[in-house]
């Protein structure tokens, strides 16, 4: 006859492991929740900007794809592809134009499916395709070496995928992640995430390919990814620069001097 002690461990454990199976299906059903915070936006809104700045909308199939473009006062010396991060739509990052166009480059930026005007069933692949989309009307006005490619947090991932297939002048990544399967061991270390996660972004495989010059921008004190994997990035590839902001935060970057000092040597041409 088992004893009370055993009995009582055998069901704290079976309840424990109930829990944990409960919890990973919800982490499973909700990931997408858990990634991207999107804000939609009619097709009839009314962008706030401030400066000058022209909207396309582009059709895939049954879906559209929103891209927002700013020029420089001519002569325009180069493009930015901008990949912006998981909040809201484009109108969240309206303080970035000013940074390139200032510096004499036009600047385009898409918002992934379900963010803004652009529609469609959000998956990897899928913003892997609108970025090449973009990326080939960029091609159509200007030299792949005029080119550079811009990703923010989460798109850190889909500007290291458009680098490792096309060609550009440079990649600029800031706050990126190792992949979103580390990242996501980071937060969730006691599943099998590998196993449950829709995404991968494997940044540091991207990289591996990439052979134009790559410089990261990451804070120390970030608190969505940890400054150790944006640092990792740069420890395995060579071609890579790593600015350190200490006392940076994921979205406060853009405020340091350093960045913005940095920033400008990177667009000097």
């Amino acid at each position: 006859m088992r004893s009370p002690k055993k009995t009582g461990i055998a069901r704290a454990l079976k309840l424990l492991l109930i829990i944990y199976i409960i919890g990973g299906v919800i982490l499973y059903l909700i990931q997408d929740l858990l990634l991207f915070h999107p804000t939609p936006l009619t097709r009839d809104h009314k962008f706030s900007f401030n400066q000058p700045f022209e909207e396309v909308n582009i059709s895939i199939g049954k879906n559209n794809l929103s891209i927002v473009k700013f020029k420089p006062n001519p002569p325009r010396k180069g493009l930015v592809l901008f990949f912006h991060g998981n909040m809201h739509n484009v109108e969240r990052y309206k303080k970035y134009p000013s940074l390139f166009t200032g510096n004499g480059y036009e600047i385009w930026m898409l918002d992934y499916p379900g963010f803004g005007k652009s529609t469609g069933k959000r998956t990897e692949q899928f913003m892997y395709e609108q970025a090449t989309i973009m990326y080939d009307l960029a091609r159509k006005e200007i030299n792949s070496d005029s080119i550079i490619i811009y990703g923010k947090s989460i798109g850190t991932g889909v500007a290291s995928y458009l680098a490792s297939i096309e060609s550009s002048d440079k990649l600029i990544l800031e706050t990126p992640y190792y992949s979103a399967v580390a990242l996501a061991k980071y937060y969730f270390p006691i599943y099998p995430v590998s196993a449950m996660i829709r995404y991968s972004f494997p940044i540091h495989d991207y990289l591996k390919k990439i052979k134009f010059p790559v410089t990261i921008f990451h804070g120390t004190d970030d608190e969505v990814v940890p400054y150790k994997q944006g640092k990792q990035l740069a420890e395995e590839n060579q071609n890579i620069k790593l600015v350190t902001i200490e006392k940076g935060k994921h979205n406060n970057l853009f405020d340091f001097e350093l960045f913005q000092q940095q920033m400008n040597t990177l667009l000097k041409r």
